[in-house]
């Protein structure tokens, strides 16, 4: 299965971010806590250039703390000041604003040396769809500003937010990049809700995930589904997990489809638990072989 996913919007979105660059102080990079790294749009790196950044992994309530906290010093060993956050829930969202003032704060104390008035923040949010941009935002100004949706391409258009007297916001679109190199980095995006759902197929994504649980949840995926590995023969695997769930179709017959949805609703819904799909430790074994 090959995903790709580039609406004309986002196009627009990559020229608005790079047109108001000017306008901001420092950019927040919101990330998925459960792929940091997949959840990362490398055209940011190109447009944004050298912008103080900060990194922001939301949704922490469905990642694996223990890959979080692998996450969090893996990127500040390499510069890239970053907080976790659950934006749903409204946690760590002072930490955000701490933060900013840290990485901006030589440039404060220069513009306080000449003589110039603190002022807020102002600070350009961007992400992949789905990230929770707009639930961040409503969170941090304490309003429904921004329209959240649980679907990738709610947020269309830019608009600027004020959040209390520290930070103003300027929110873009989701932007996903026109071309996954990775088609792996495509599966965990697809699997976690940021791709449509009518681009992908869904038989194909419900075995890239159990094959994910296989190697990395085994406990998980035998207490869910009775198995610890995918059957050569898909066929086996699936028939399992249809009589295991009771998901038959018209003449009692296992539905595969019904079968496919049921496994990624699984994988989304948290009912294997909390889930983290990139790794510290394989990242930094492709950075050894890239060497």
């Amino acid at each position: 299965m090959t995903i790709q996913w580039f609406p004309g919007h986002m196009a627009k979105a990559r020229r608005q971010v790079s047109e108001n660059l000017k306008l901001v102080d420092i950019i927040f990079e919101l990330v998925d806590a459960r792929l940091p790294l997949s959840s990362r749009n490398p055209m940011i790196d190109e447009v944004i250039n050298q912008k103080p950044r900060l990194l922001i992994l939301n949704k922490q309530d469905m990642a694996d703390e223990h890959e979080t906290r692998k996450w969090i010093a893996y990127f500040e060993e390499r510069g890239h000041k970053a907080v976790v956050i659950n934006s749903l829930e409204g946690k760590g969202l002072q930490a955000v604003t701490k933060a900013a003032q840290e990485v901006l704060a030589e440039k404060w104390a220069r513009m306080k040396s000449k003589g110039m008035k603190p002022r807020a923040i102002r600070a350009m949010i961007v992400g992949i769809p789905n990230v929770g941009k707009s639930t961040l935002i409503n969170r941090l100004a304490k309003k429904n500003l921004a329209k959240t949706g649980n679907m990738p391409g709610v947020t269309k258009a830019q608009q600027w937010i004020k959040v209390g007297k520290e930070i103003e916001l300027l929110d873009t679109p989701g932007i996903l990049w026109p071309k996954f190199e990775d088609q792996e980095i495509g599966y965990k995006l697809a699997l976690t809700g940021a791709i449509k759902d009518t681009i992908t197929n869904m038989e194909d994504l419900a075995v890239y995930g159990l094959n994910f649980l296989s190697v990395h949840y085994p406990k998980r995926m035998e207490e869910r589904y009775g198995i610890t590995a995918v059957d050569e023969e898909l066929v086996v695997t699936f028939d399992h997990i249809g009589k295991l769930r009771r998901v038959f179709g018209q003449g009692g017959e296992v539905d595969y489809d019904q079968v496919s949805q049921l496994i990624v609703r699984d994988i989304r819904n948290q009912h294997l638990g909390k889930l983290t799909f990139d790794f510290v430790s394989e990242q930094l074994e492709k950075e050894r072989e890239q060497q």
